[in-house]
């Protein structure tokens, strides 16, 4: 949360910056920072992590002015059409309660508001693989594959995910993503995978679907779980995994297990389902969406995840795994999975759940794994992926 008091004329302080990694989104002046606001963004390129920056502002005088008008002047790059979609989704709260475009502003007033992306460029539809799991009017679920990131960042417009997504809906459905951070060339996302990690994604293609499912990502009302290959034998069979995370303290784009004012609450319950030899089929439940999170996690633990080498995995040969096998590469991006995602369909209202079933690599690491690794099945208590479905 960054926040800033409504100045008196002439004021030239610093409004308070925050904290946010991407810098002070308040500039001075009260105004929101363009710039700062698009870092904050591109930041999380290659992450899973689901926080949308949010600002408050803290009024000093007696305005009498409209609300929708009043953050047409603190944030000038959106247009008050866009703010105004913003205060009709509940995106924007006064006095910690919802309010309307016309509501009257007077000192005092805590006025608080989530923000998309800011404007940038237009983002060229390219023919890519897309394997689609599910779509309607409101929303696109995916199996993404490894080695492509989600949308274009620092200079990067293309091969992303979001290019496959425009010219699918352009040469094969039809709609689009929704408008919702088509600034940034982020239209539709409402969470992240890194760009190495496969599995289940959502994207939306309206807006009001947008704004109720980032909701839903934000108050960690959604179903998450992975799958992963660890090295080790990883004891208890299950277990919760309670460590903050934040940025690493020397290694750039990395994050770690801290205990500081940097460090940010992370959950990650982790269930045990297949033993093998040196290795561990794990089934991981997310209860926030920290960046790196399961991947910072178990190699804290000392359970690298395979192929990770980043946070301390190795990539595997097949011949690591049995004599005869050869050199072949096995898999040479971390081993980590998004298998099923669980929500609440922002027009309907039901309950739905996706499965992903695993890429081809990982399942072929499994396969390996079973025929000369296999010590047990474990099926610890409360798992929920059916193995023989994703495999």
């Amino acid at each position: 949360m960054t926040e800033a008091t409504e100045p008196d004329p002439g004021d030239e302080r610093q409004d308070d910056p925050g904290d946010h990694a991407g810098g002070p989104l308040i500039a001075r002046g009260g105004k929101v920072d363009r710039d700062a606001l698009f870092a904050f963004y591109a930041s999380g390129e290659d992450g899973d992590a689901e926080t949308q920056a949010r600002v408050r502002f803290q009024l000093s005088r007696d305005l009498q002015k409209r609300l929708d008008r009043y953050l047409v002047d603190k944030v000038p790059f959106m247009s008050r059409t866009t703010l105004q979609r913003l205060i009709a989704e509940q995106a924007v709260t006064v006095n910690g309660r919802v309010a309307k475009a016309s509501t009257r502003l007077r000192r005092g007033d805590l006025v608080e508001t989530t923000l998309p992306p800011p404007p940038s460029n237009e983002i060229p539809p390219e023919e890519l693989p897309l394997d689609v799991l599910h779509e309607d009017q409101d929303l696109i679920v995916i199996n993404k594959q490894p080695d492509i990131i989600v949308h274009p960042a620092r200079g990067r417009r293309s091969g992303t995910l979001i290019n496959a997504l425009s010219w699918h809906f352009q040469n094969r459905t039809s709609g689009g993503l929704s408008s919702v951070g088509e600034e940034h060339c982020r239209p539709g996302v409402v969470h992240r995978l890194d760009r190495h990690t496969s599995g289940v994604m959502v994207a939306a293609k309206s807006d009001t679907a947008h704004w109720r499912l980032g909701r839903q990502f934000e108050q960690r009302q959604t179903s998450k779980r992975y799958l992963a290959v660890v090295h080790g034998e990883l004891t208890p069979w299950a277990d919760r995994i309670d460590h903050p995370l934040g940025s690493h303290p020397t290694v750039r784009e990395r994050y770690a297990v801290r205990y500081d004012e940097q460090a940010k609450d992370a959950l990650t319950i982790y269930r045990v389902r297949e033993a093998y030899e040196g290795y561990t089929l794990v089934e991981l439940e997310l209860h926030t969406g920290r960046t790196h999170q399961i991947r910072v996690h178990l190699a804290y633990l000392g359970f690298p995840i395979v192929g990770d080498d980043v946070y301390g995995g190795r990539r595997l040969v097949e011949g690591d795994l049995a004599e005869g096998l050869g050199s072949e590469p096995l898999i040479g991006r971390q081993a980590l999975h998004a298998t099923t995602l669980g929500f609440t369909h922002p027009a309907s209202g039901q309950p739905v759940r996706y499965t992903a079933p695993l890429r081809s690599d990982m399942a072929r690491l499994v396969e390996l794994l079973r025929t000369h690794r296999m010590v047990r099945r474990v099926d610890a208590p409360g798992s929920t992926i059916d193995l023989e479905e994703v495999l």
